[in-house]
């Protein structure tokens, strides 16, 4: 079976997605959309498809002979790009955040459930050999029961991103804590194996809409006990590349992770130190998400990232904002309950 692919925004990320699909003999790249000119005369010359400058032109022409569409545009077009795809029985990547909106996020999965697609969303830790590193060390029992979780990001992404889409709320919904902080929230979720239950937050912002800083506690729920979490999203800090660090407590040992050094501490004195790049080669951690996609929708194997991901994510983002908003612990599964889709 050839899979027809569109790719929607060829700019950066969107373009290194195409040329990767590019390379497998079970696909064909169909076609693209794309806002700016340049993007689209680029894609055009490369993989000799047509390329048009809205998705709703691109799924016109091509809806009904693709398969899928990788989406890689700015987080609040998200949605609207996503639910058309998912409407023509199109499965769907779409690059994190999901959407920011918990009443979208809601919608996409039931879509993608009632229509039987893959809705996957592009959170690559899951594909980063140290991240999964842990999830097995953590689950193999060998540090015992997981009791907290201490991690953060920093970098100096305000001043990177002056002037860019990522700091228009219209576009990315937020700020730092729904960019780079995104994938630190779901680092957590997935490798603790815990449903974010209650947050509370103190954000600063750069100006109105946009966060730049944020210190989040989450308590999370287990089969267990529950585990308790606190995250540092630091947004004006020295380096452009982001440091980023992670720190599990069980009851019988520690795990660490920071300054490419995996680091697992047992209660009897024990320590075991492994060099392990955290920022991994993006490239190979791309070339893993797509081929997740592409097994997940031929049935090989389930998507790593499917769309109630996205969902807590943003849940969890969402009840942040409110609990620094109030200045009182906020229930993530409150606001799922209560969110709908704004006509």
């Amino acid at each position: 079976m050839v899979l027809q692919i569109g790719v929607i925004g060829v700019g950066g990320l969107g373009y290194l997605q195409a040329k990767t699909y590019a390379e497998h003999a079970n696909v064909d790249i169909v076609a693209a959309a794309d806002v700016t000119a340049d993007a689209r005369d680029l894609f055009e010359r490369e993989f000799h498809a047509p390329a048009y400058e809205t998705y709703r032109a691109l799924l016109h022409e091509h809806g009904a002979e693709l398969d899928a569409v990788t989406i890689v545009t700015p987080h609040t077009l998200h949605y609207d790009q996503t639910m058309a795809c998912l409407n023509r029985d199109l499965h769907v990547l779409v690059e994190k955040p999901m959407v920011t909106d918990v009443g979208q996020a809601k919608a996409l999965v039931e879509t993608a459930a009632e229509r039987n697609l893959v809705l996957q969303v592009g959170y690559q830790r899951r594909f980063h050999d140290g991240f999964s590193e842990i999830d097995r060390v953590l689950h193999s029992g060998r540090v015992g029961r997981l009791r907290a979780v201490d991690c953060y990001v920093s970098q100096n992404w305000i001043d990177n991103h002056r002037g860019t889409w990522r700091v228009d709320p219209q576009l990315s919904g937020g700020g730092q804590l729904y960019d780079t902080g995104s994938h630190v929230l779901d680092a957590l979720v997935w490798l603790s194996h815990g449903d974010p239950a209650t947050v509370t937050a103190q954000i600063q912002y750069a100006k109105p809409d946009v966060d730049v800083d944020s210190v989040l506690t989450i308590s999370l729920e287990r089969d267990t006990a529950p585990v308790l979490a606190s995250v540092a999203i630091v947004g004006d800090g020295v380096d452009i590349t982001p440091r980023e660090g992670y720190r599990f407590w069980g009851t019988d040992g520690t795990i660490s992770y920071t300054d490419d050094e995996l680091v697992i501490e047992e209660q009897n004195g024990a320590t075991y130190r492994t060099e392990m790049a955290i920022d991994a080669d993006f490239d190979t951690l791309n070339r893993r998400k797509l081929q997740n996609f592409l097994d997940a929708i031929e049935g090989r194997t389930e998507s790593a990232v499917p769309g109630t991901v996205g969902l807590t994510i943003t849940a969890l983002t969402e009840a942040a904002y409110q609990a620094d908003a109030t200045g009182s612990a906020v229930s993530v599964q409150s606001i799922v309950e209560s969110a709908t889709v704004e006509q």
